[in-house]
């Protein structure tokens, strides 16, 4: 099988990119990029942990009421982190390195919209209190700040029917959280108790 090892390999095969590709980058958030920013309720982040620990790589999904991912002004975005598993994997990563990427989607929209930036965490408590929702604080702030901005084409949207009600997959034809961790826990944990009590803890727990 071929590798392609060199970057003047990659470029003798993709060729340069056209202006479009180009002239759309930003350092900072455009009034048109906010307004993608303001109307999306799902984004996924991608981060890179120490390399003295191995540089573990983490992409995660963040999702919430539309825009909440707060513009700040036009060079800071500012994201809280909801209830989770309590991994902070994407968290930690931060910490030990600053470097983010995010990818934004509007459903209905072709279109994402990428951000790459450095990150810090905040617990400044005037900070969450801005970011309560139903009285409940996070109990961090992930404040980026850009270096670029662009949007993606929707070729991939395009391509995977993402918005398709058509060619929605029935969860039926899925295996289970519960099976999952039956199956990796030798039962331990997991089972069709847990799928059936998950709805109803992550209703009490979203925020």
């Amino acid at each position: 099988m071929s590798h392609i090892e060199t970057l003047e390999e990659l470029q003798a095969l993709y060729g340069e990119p056209g202006q479009a590709s180009l002239v759309k980058e930003t350092a900072e958030v455009i009034p048109q990029y906010r307004a993608f920013i303001e109307a999306s309720p799902f984004c996924t982040i991608a981060t890179m942990g120490d390399a003295r620990d191995g540089g573990m790589l983490d992409c995660s999904p963040r999702g919430d009421l539309p825009g909440f991912v707060r513009v700040h002004d036009e060079r800071t975005l500012m994201m809280p982190d909801r209830k989770g598993n309590n991994r902070t994997d994407t968290l930690r990563n931060v910490v030990a390195d600053p470097r983010v990427a995010l990818c934004f989607l509007v459903p209905g929209s072709l279109n994402a919209l990428r951000v790459n930036g450095e990150a810090h965490l905040s617990a400044d408590s005037e900070l969450l209190s801005s970011f309560a929702v139903e009285g409940k604080a996070p109990r961090s702030v992930m404040i980026i700040r850009t270096r670029s901005v662009y949007f993606q084409c929707g070729r991939a949207v395009v391509r995977s029917k993402l918005w398709d009600r058509d060619v929605q997959v029935d969860p039926a034809n899925l295996p289970t959280p519960g099976e999952v961790l039956a199956h990796v826990s030798d039962n331990e944990v997991g089972g069709p108790d847990y799928d059936a009590e998950w709805s109803g803890r992550a209703l009490k727990t979203l925020w």
